[in-house]
């Protein structure tokens, strides 16, 4: 994955964000080595279509329970949306520049806001997979700023409604991203430029970068369902088959 570089002008403009900038380029184009990676390469071949053993499979293999373990199930998390008690969790590694992550939030997703998180059977959890560049990493900084004040979920979807078809082409400046706060319903757009500004946001990014990396996730979107892989953009069909056999298995557990 390639970037040009910054020029000397952005550079001197924004030091504080330049080195952060280079970290996420170098995390970028790392691939993890690891059991849970590997698993989760060998893994994802078989989510093409729903699978009529998905129940089966996902109780047998010890891999999915190791990943089910990125679930981070904390009832004050701003970036998720569901009970933390819900027997499922989808966690969702996503960058705001990407067009198929773009898919899978404005089709997919409501979907299983309204069939299966507001019928709390699903939890699903965040994670700013920001690896196309210096928007994408500001994009998600600023969503996490407007977390802070429990506006995520509604600047999550002025993010991709104004998501833009190529990326870093200017569409997610400061000034831009700030004009969606307000229209997102952000109440202290001061208070949502510092923690845009702030280490605390870079940290918060940067961690979801390297969890994503460290399990092997090179391509966004990328799903873990109570530790079953979903890689992309993938009909509402597969999502469902997949939720539902997760649901059936932790019902089985929980007996």
């Amino acid at each position: 994955m390639s970037r040009k570089p910054q020029s000397r002008k952005s550079q001197s403009r924004k030091p504080r964000n330049s080195n952060a900038r280079k970290t996420f380029a170098a995390l970028a184009l790392v691939a993890a080595v690891g059991l849970l990676a590997i698993a989760a390469v060998q893994m994802l071949g078989d989510d093409k279509k729903p699978a009529k053993n998905t129940a089966a499979a996902t109780e047998t293999n010890p891999a999915y329970a190791q990943l089910a373990k990125m679930a981070r199930r904390d009832a004050h998390d701003p970036l998720a949306l569901g009970r933390a008690d819900a027997p499922v969790v989808l966690v969702e590694y996503s960058d705001f520049q990407c067009p198929f992550c773009k898919v899978f939030a404005t089709k997919v997703e409501p979907r299983l806001i309204a069939d299966y998180v507001d019928q709390g059977v699903l939890r699903i959890e965040w994670r700013s997979m920001a690896i196309f560049g210096a928007e994408s990493e500001d994009a998600s900084r600023a969503a996490w700023a407007a977390g802070q004040q429990g506006k995520f979920w509604e600047y999550h979807r002025a993010l991709f409604e104004h998501a833009p078809e190529k990326k870093n082409t200017g569409a997610f400046t400061r000034d831009k991203l700030v004009e969606l706060a307000g229209a997102a319903g952000v109440p202290d757009v001061g208070k949502f430029r510092a923690d845009l500004e702030s280490p605390a946001a870079t940290a918060a990014v940067r961690s979801d970068v390297n969890e994503g990396i460290g399990i092997g996730v090179n391509s966004t979107p990328a799903f873990l369902v109570n530790g079953r892989p979903i890689l992309g953009a993938q009909p509402l069909e597969q999502f469902r088959a997949t939720i539902d056999a997760a649901a059936k298995a932790a019902e089985r557990d929980s007996e």
